[in-house]
């Protein structure tokens, strides 16, 4: 009977909870809906973003500007480029 108290003993010492790392957390990405209306309405963000500017940002400066994300912001470049209102100037975009 001793011997099986040893053993238990060990063994629950074997089981104390080690300490585990914690995982770093993956950023939650925000899904983009793709579809005429909202893309037209992030063209209207950067549009408006770029005109209370009044100078040639980058993207990241655009998408600061207008409080959306780099993907969001591109996508409504893109509709404003299609659109003619958009011209490049040394790397960054400015209206037209």
């Amino acid at each position: 009977m001793a011997e099986k108290k040893a053993t238990a003993k060990k063994a629950t010492e074997a089981k104390a909870p080690v300490a585990k790392k914690a995982a770093p957390k993956a950023a939650a990405k925000k899904v983009v809906a793709i579809n005429a209306e909202n893309v037209g309405f992030k063209a209207g963000d950067v549009y408006q973003a770029l005109a209370a500017a009044g100078k040639a940002m980058t993207i990241k400066e655009i998408a600061k500007a207008a409080k959306i994300s780099e993907e969001e912001t591109l996508l409504g470049l893109g509709w404003l480029f299609k659109e003619g209102k958009l011209a490049n100037a040394e790397e960054k975009i400015t209206l037209a």
